[in-house]
């Protein structure tokens, strides 16, 4: 297959994810807690909350990881973080205004399920005491299937875990190897399966492409093992090499990994067999079966996006738990501290483990707005959303101008001020979305290729 030259082209552009806005490496570090706390005091006690709790230990290193993690060597230091985070539970309980009705929460990492099942209970516990889980929330964790024990499993089942999200990656033993993530699709399918039984009904798959010595070939075989085994969402994320920033990333050789026509053709061609296996492609970068909750969002126009990624998730408030953790509030963003040692240290002295942060400013606002559209609905009416915040009507030509290449290419349109990205450019979305970002060139962040 011949990825489109120029689809190929616009493809190679490297552009921030955009699970926020502004993106995180644009957040303030002379921040205070109090600022935090003044926001959580202000809440809402009616309105439903969503929490994410950050579990950075896994008990395997895989080398395309760019997350925020450590090695699980033994378990006594898993075990202290999971005692710190109880207590962080309790201490940001003490700042809200009352005990908040939780909708979503999910559990991420690294790898969640590295806690012991004893661990895990009494986190869950904590929260049950703190929170007031609203009938019919959502409570999703990710996992790995090379480590998910069968007591896990049922330990999940039992504390009414309703999702649970699997990295799958590739099934090709060259590229696991290459990776250093070895499952065989055998080993995938006996953990859905120990979850199905507990009673977790729900299951989310991530897919990569991009990955050393993948092809499309082997990808497509990836896809078809995958969709056999029935999850309702299958992620397909391009492979993000940032070995600046991911020192593991450093044993994946670079003449390894395909370049960006051979990207682009493995990604098309993987949503191609996706669409033939029955799910619906969801925005940028997910595909879910008709009936699945984020399908039935998406139908009605409330996709929503976040650091989870796309999400059906439609609160205001993101609560953040744990080292590195990201959270929300209508008046800004906030992240805890990224080292476990100092983020533990700050809660045991009764502080709220706040690094970094961001107060939103009225234009902020308005293109956070635009780029979730953007990266959700391929389309936006900047003329209603200048209205809905209250700017100018003129406030995005800059943006136009800088979103003129893309329609000179017919890969978006521009029509009475509605922006629009034409079907075969909807992997773009990241490209278009950056138009509207007024801190792009700002800093020195780098970011990974579009796709």
């Amino acid at each position: 297959m011949t990825a489109d030259p120029v689809l190929a082209r616009h493809a190679a552009r490297a552009v921030p994810r955009y699970t926020s806005y502004p993106t995180a490496p644009h957040f303030e570090t002379q921040f205070s807690e109090q600022t935090v706390r003044d926001w959580w005091r202000a809440l809402d006690p009616d309105a439903p909350v969503s929490l994410y709790l950050h579990v950075p230990f896994c008990r395997q290193m895989c080398w395309y990881c760019g997350c925020n993690m450590k090695l699980a060597a033994k378990y006594e230091p898993v075990a202290a973080y999971a005692e710190t985070l109880r207590r962080e539970i309790d201490l940001v309980a003490q700042a809200l205004p009352d005990r908040l009705p939780v909708s979503h929460l999910h559990w991420g990492g690294g790898t969640p399920t590295a806690l012991s099942p004893e661990d895990l209970v009494a986190t869950m516990e904590a929260l049950a005491r703190r929170f007031e889980f609203a009938p019919g929330a959502e409570l999703a964790l990710e996992s790995d299937p090379r480590t998910l024990t069968a007591e896990m499993a049922e330990t999940v089942g039992a504390l009414g875990f309703t999702r649970a999200s699997f990295g799958v990656q590739e099934f090709d033993p060259r590229v696991q190897l290459a990776i250093n993530r070895v499952q065989p699709p055998e080993m995938v399918a006996e953990a859905v399966g120990r979850l199905r039984n507990a009673g977790v009904s729900e299951i989310n798959f991530d897919l990569i492409y991009g990955l050393p010595h993948q092809t499309v070939e082997s990808l497509v075989r990836t896809v078809r093992l995958a969709a056999d085994m029935g999850p309702g969402r299958i992620a397909l994320f391009g492979y993000a090499h940032v070995p600046w920033m991911a020192k593991n990333q450093r044993m994946i050789p670079e003449d390894a990994l395909p370049g960006p026509d051979e990207r682009a053709a493995q990604a098309e061609a993987a949503a191609e067999e996706l669409a033939a296996m029955g799910y619906l492609p969801i925005g940028l970068d997910h595909f879910a079966l008709p009936d699945d909750p984020m399908a039935v969002a998406w139908r009605a126009g409330r996709l929503r996006r976040n650091f989870q990624g796309y999400t059906t998730d439609a609160t205001e408030t993101l609560i953040p738990f744990g080292a590195t953790s990201i959270g929300r509030t209508p008046q800004g963003w906030m992240q805890n501290v990224a080292e476990t040692g100092a983020w533990s240290r700050a809660v045991m002295e009764g502080r709220l483990p706040v690094a970094k942060g961001l107060v939103l400013s009225e234009d902020d606002k308005l293109r956070a707005f635009v780029i979730e559209r953007l990266m959700c609905d391929f389309a936006v009416d900047l003329g209603a959303a200048a209205r809905r915040f209250g700017a100018p009507a003129d406030w995005a030509e800059d943006a136009l101008a800088r979103l003129a290449p893309m329609v000179e290419d017919g890969l978006a349109r521009v029509e009475a001020g509605r922006v629009t990205l034409a079907p075969k450019a909807r992997s773009l979305a990241r490209v278009a979305a950056a138009a509207f970002d007024a801190y792009l060139d700002r800093g020195k962040a780098r970011h990974s290729a579009a796709v």
